[in-house]
């Protein structure tokens, strides 16, 4: 009865709603800085070393770019006018540098305003195929880079809707395109078409157990505008402009070049659509098709996949993974599943990899067969390449060397650990550039060299080993420790001896350079990007590690105030931001990846910028759930979850800095969910900020972030979890920031607003910002500097002011 009243004052409480009218705000002074600061640019670095590409772009799009028209279907957002994705992420200048000379030199003949995208290197890396989106749609450009110019190849009638815009024909003179078809239809427009019947979905009892997509097909109506968008024709466009049909019109999702170049694999989309599943799940055929455009061979045909076996680990019957191997001039690679796709059923192996020759007709070559999941191969050359397998129940993955040309020898684990553990992670093979402008292991001999992250209960310590593949003894060429820095291995050149890395401090911007391991010589720098954020360089940082009450030990990285005196010990309003992780063993929960040394950076969602306002911020605090054994880490999440914000509050007092009554949380995503719920079952905080979170578990009823169980299996833990089910006990106030366009999975919009319904209902202190066109990340400069007054507001009124003579709150009983 306690339920269906809470429900029924729900129902009551959406009436009669107060609403605030409020235009875009800006945050203070100290904040807007950071905010302003500009970005350095993205770096490209072709293979040989000799030339760097630097991409620029704008931090933040503007309102008026997400107002833009935009279509949402089967899991994309188009702009129909444009012809391209409605969120794509736009560069809008170009310079380029050879290595070694001391300036940047500017790209010329760029076009007005770019907007460009779909960078695509040329098979010899002397060109950059590029897209430039204009106000009617988007066109294809091509970047010179010996003679640092673009040239504009076709007008805006390149369809961009889908992936694989362009690729490049094996000689690098030529580019396969999609084009908008001459025969699409005018859109419809669902707004102010009238429907001439009800949509109707059915099921035969099959069980198509599937998680809560968001921007589906929801009508014919929007049947018939995703085909209009997704069709396109294939031409073959020159970099002298000259164009041919290459392939009429059809669905094309995906497009690739084998790695000789004279056969390409064309995926399209078919017939019926689904109303429960996005685009990728929908039936498709995948062809091998000449370099000319002539037909080879159909290699797969796919129905729509509305319904799967439960579990993470569910996959489809039939070939999938469909891939070119990368050492070969033209041979694919392909998976199938040894346990119909099944996970709960008990089989030695689960899947098996295959390959098929020219023609590509009839069933592949076994290679090898699978403990897991099939997840990657690196290959190396017809005798050696490296396989690996992934099960996501158990955390494990798995390595393994095989022989590709002889099945017979059984293939060897090298590497069979816990994926979590990040102490125990080898590194990663380091691969290089091949003629067919493919990757593969890079081998010195019999030997191969590994790049690892280096993380230790020491510290962070990135290395590179040399590993003899017949013995798998392995050699340790080079670890880093510098003093005071951070330093990222991007990739090594053992012919060259040539270790490329990123070294940043905390005030320190990350730049490049070149390292010799063998020679000892200096390091070659080769970028000079200065710190934008000058306000930041001086604050106090540091990663501390604390204990849980349970033992389990926890870190945080923790960032005193700008101007703090260390030696006074001034007690400080806190700001604990952290995001909830699942964990099936205390050993890799417990373990460390931050690193004090990393550069100071505060990005839109950042807690950082409260450090010029007198907050000390502990960011990225450890906040683990675990279950082990049979246990799932969700049967006690909302203990593990207090238990780790009081051990995090407990330390940070302990050395002395904050008022333990003026601490704030806050989080995106499952952070926010994290936020509602510590705020109804602690009286830990202060305040809360809940951004963008799903807060009734029961709205996604197939599982939702690590829970494989639906609603109907453990009814107790959805509603156990479901800070709506508890609205009732919140007592803390709380601040909801929602993108009224969030297109996550599960974190729709109606979660915060149903959940503001409950808070104010029940009589909370509760504000609810919804971002308009916001997605699940948030992306124009309007709304982010709003979001960033909103937050400073309302810590500065509960935090911040918050009278500090009253009594230290005690923490509630476990529940």
């Amino acid at each position: 009865m306690k339920k269906i009243g809470l429900f029924l004052l729900l129902l009551i409480s959406t009436i009669g709603l107060a609403q605030e009218k409020l235009t875009y705000q800006k945050p203070s002074k100290e904040i807007l800085e950071l905010v302003d600061a500009p970005l350095a640019p993205r770096v490209l670095l072709t293979d040989d070393g000799k030339y760097m590409v630097l991409l620029y772009r704008n931090y933040y799009k503007s309102i008026a770019e997400l107002s833009e028209t935009e279509l949402r279907l089967a899991g994309l957002r188009i702009n129909p006018k444009t012809n391209i994705g409605s969120r794509t992420n736009y560069y809008n200048n170009i310079k380029i540098k050879e290595v070694g000379s001391a300036e940047a030199i500017q790209v010329t003949n760029m076009p007005n305003n770019p907007r460009l995208a779909n960078f695509n290197w040329s098979p010899d890396q002397s060109m950059i195929a590029v897209t430039n989106t204009t106000p009617t749609g988007v066109e294809l450009w091509v970047l010179d880079l010996k003679k640092a110019q673009v040239t504009k190849l076709t007008d805006a009638n390149v369809n961009a809707n889908m992936r694989d815009v362009i690729n490049w024909f094996k000689d690098g003179k030529s580019i396969l395109v999609k084009m908008l078809p001459s025969d699409r239809k005018d859109l419809i427009n669902v707004a102010e078409a009238v429907p001439n019947g009800p949509t109707i979905s059915s099921n035969d009892g099959k069980k198509a157990q599937n998680r809560t997509y968001q921007d589906l097909l929801k009508n014919p109506n929007d049947e018939f505008n995703f085909e209009q968008l997704a069709r396109s024709e294939l031409y073959k466009v020159a970099i002298d402009g000259s164009k041919a049909q290459w392939k009429e019109a059809a669905m094309y999702s995906s497009i690739s070049f084998s790695p000789d170049g004279n056969y390409v694999m064309v995926t399209n989309l078919e017939k019926p659509f689904s109303y429960l599943v996005p685009y990728y799940r929908f039936p498709s055929s995948t062809k091998i098709h000449k370099a000319d455009g002539s037909p080879v061979s159909t290699v797969l045909e796919v129905p729509l996949i509305e319904d799967l076996p439960k579990g993470f680990m569910a996959v489809r019957m039939g070939m999938r993974e469909l891939s070119w191997r990368d050492d070969q001039p033209s041979t694919l690679i392909y998976a199938q599943a040894l346990d119909e796709g099944d996970p709960e059923k008990e089989v030695e192996y689960r899947d098996e990899v295959f390959q098929l020759e020219a023609p590509f007709n009839g069933k592949g070559k076994s290679l090898i067969k699978l403990k897991n999941r099939y997840y990657e191969i690196t290959w190396g050359n017809k005798n050696m390449a490296v396989a690996y397998d992934y099960w996501w129940n158990n955390r494990n993955l798995k390595g393994y060397l095989f022989n590709p040309s002889d099945a017979s020898k059984a293939p060897q684990i090298f590497e069979d650990r816990n994926y979590q553990d990040v102490y125990s992670n080898p590194g990663s093979f380091v691969t290089k550039r091949t003629t067919f402008g493919t990757e593969v292991l890079a081998m010195d001999g019999n030997n191969t060299f590994l790049l690892g992250e280096g993380f230790t209960k020491e510290g962070q310590f990135p290395f590179v080993d040399k590993m003899n593949m017949s013995t798998m003894k392995k050699t340790r060429l080079y670890t880093s420790k510098i003093e005071g820095k951070k330093e990222n291995l991007v990739d090594y050149n053992a012919e060259k001896d040539q270790l490329l890395v990123r070294i940043e401090s905390p005030n320190e911007y990350p730049n490049y350079y070149y390292k010799s391991l063998i020679k000892r010589k200096g390091a070659e720098q080769l970028t000079n990007f200065k710190n934008p954020f000058k306000s930041l360089q001086d604050v106090h940082k540091e990663v501390i590690t604390y204990k849980r009450e349970d033992g389990l030990e926890l870190n945080g990285t923790l960032y005193l105030p700008v101007g703090y005196n260390m030696d006074s010990k001034e007690k400080m309003p806190m700001i604990l931001w952290a995001y909830p992780r699942e964990y099936k063993d205390k050993n890799s929960a417990s373990q460390n990846t931050q690193n004090p040394n990393e550069f100071t950076y505060p990005f839109w969602g950042s807690p950082l910028y409260w450090v010029t306002k007198g907050y000390v911020v502990l960011d990225d605090a450890a906040f683990p759930i675990i279950g082990e054994g049979d246990e799932q880490p969700n049967d006690t999440f909302r203990n593990q979850l207090v238990d780790n914000a009081r051990a995090a509050i407990d330390a940070v007092d302990k050395l002395g800095y904050i008022d333990r009554t003026r601490v704030a949380v806050g989080g995106h995503s499952y952070g926010a969910f994290m936020v509602a719920n510590l705020l109804s079952h602690s009286n830990l905080f202060a305040a809360g900020i809940a951004r963008s979170g799903a807060y009734n578990r029961t709205l996604t009823p197939f599982g939702f972030q690590s829970e494989e169980r639906n609603y109907w299996e453990a009814p107790e833990v959805y509603y156990t979890m479901s800070p709506f089910m508890h609205a009732d006990k919140m007592k803390t106030p709380l601040l909801l920031i929602h993108g009224e366009a969030d297109n996550n999975s599960g974190t729709y919009p109606m979660q915060s607003e149903r959940y503001f319904n409950a808070l104010k209902g029940l009589g909370a202190t509760v504000r609810l910002v919804m971002l308009p066109k916001e997605s699940h990340g948030y992306r124009a400069k309007e709304s982010i500097l709003h979001l960033l007054w909103e937050q400073d507001q309302w810590l500065e009124k509960y935090v911040k002011q918050r009278n500090t003579q009253q009594e230290l709150p005690k923490p509630m009983g476990k529940d």
